[in-house]
């Protein structure tokens, strides 16, 4: 009995309807998806600290919610030494540097009209009912506004529960997978699905150490440089750089951007440009991949493709979270020999390719070559033997 083979572009067909139908999911299940996504990539990050506590003979439950709790901690200390920073901003903001921000604007507004004819909409300095009003209009309802608070609570809520019971039941998923691919060796699965945790670990942990790097050398340039505020300017640049390629850039203008409102010569916010610039090409070429190595792997034209995608769907969240999804995506396509060529699309190139090819088609006609030769040889012997 022969088995139907289904032609090359049928099968491409169906994996692109395949991936059109995920993000259309993705998109109407985003108030699942995010925080059970976010919480299996933490998970992910806290499965050694789990399995380190368990070969210590601690149970389970336990181990997890050590670990958990342990990050909790860690989590809450950030977001308070980063509330401090804030307000004092926001206490230099309410004072003198009001007005200085006011100057500075209706300046800007003038100038702009004079040269440009382009009216910034500022004349009387920034007002901050107006900012107040781009982010909450004022015909949003009260009761609105309490549910939508309400709902980002919940989100929050949910992600300790989703992490902890994702680290209790890790094994029970992992087998799972392996009996959904039960024509597959159950050592190869569980080796590919350690390799996918590892490749999450090691892109969160490293991004975790060059925002801490980055964090403490641009408070140093700042410092260095007396300009107000470079703890918060500094940490808030390391911080943004999780989000590839935006990320810095609002690093680098917001610090600018201030240097040039609070100082009186143009030195200070070109220093600022140009440090933040040079550290910035430092950590993309010798930073990141000295610690993150090449676990993700992912060529920049589909990690900025994945980017304005994951924006489009979920916004900031799905800019972070995009990436460690596509490298995953990336594993799971190499598992199957139909979906390798996405796994290479998403890779990086092979410059070697083309001269492999070429050596494999020089190779192949000299085979033939030698071929054609024997034969030649064969068919001469054998008129020979015929007379």
């Amino acid at each position: 009995m022969e088995t139907l083979r289904v032609p090359n572009y049928i099968k491409t067909v169906y994996i692109a309807l395949l991936i059109i139908i995920i993000i259309f999911f993705m998109i109407m299940a985003k108030k699942l998806l995010v925080p059970l996504l976010v919480s299996g990539y933490i998970a992910m990050l806290l499965t050694s600290s789990c399995n380190a506590l368990e070969r210590r003979k601690i149970p389970r439950s336990i181990s997890a919610a050590i670990c958990l709790l342990t990050f909790i901690a860690v989590i809450g200390g950030i977001v308070f030494f980063i509330y401090m920073q804030v307000r004092g901003f926001m206490d230099d903001l309410g004072g003198g540097l009001n007005e200085k921000i006011n100057h500075f604007v209706i300046t800007a507004n003038k100038w702009s009209t004079d040269h440009f004819g382009f009216d910034l909409g500022m004349p009387n300095g920034f007002e901050m009912k107006k900012a107040v009003e781009i982010v909450q209009p004022e015909n949003i309802k009260p009761t609105q506004m309490i549910i939508k608070t309400l709902g980002t609570l919940s989100d929050i809520l949910l992600l300790p529960v989703f992490i902890f019971f994702l680290l209790i039941y890790r094994d029970h998923l992992a087998v799972f997978v392996t009996k959904v691919f039960s024509k597959q060796d159950n050592n190869f699965l569980l080796e590919k699905l350690t390799s996918i945790r590892k490749i999450v670990h090691a892109y969160i942990a490293g991004a975790g150490k060059v925002m801490l790097i980055l964090a403490v050398v641009n408070t140093g340039v700042l410092f260095a440089l007396g300009i107000k505020h470079a703890i918060f300017f500094g940490v808030l640049a390391g911080m943004l750089n999780i989000v590839p390629y935006l990320g810095p850039s609002l690093g680098v203008i917001l610090p600018f951007t201030f240097a040039l409102m609070t100082k009186d010569s143009m030195f200070y916010p070109v220093a600022v440009a140009v440090s933040f610039i040079f550290i910035q090409l430092l950590e993309g070429a010798f930073l990141t991949p000295k610690i993150t190595g090449s676990n993700v792997n992912l060529n920049a034209l589909i990690t900025f493709i994945g980017l304005l995608v994951g924006g489009a769907i979920w916004g900031v969240t799905g800019m972070i979270l995009i990436i460690p999804t596509i490298a995953i995506l990336k594993k799971l396509f190499e598992l199957s020999p139909d979906t390798q060529p996405y796994a290479y699309l998403f890779g990086e190139e092979d410059s070697d390719w083309f001269k492999k090819r070429e050596r494999r088609t020089a190779k192949a006609q000299v085979e033939k070559a030698k071929s054609k030769a024997t034969d030649a040889k064969v068919k001469k012997i054998m008129k020979k033997g015929e007379q």
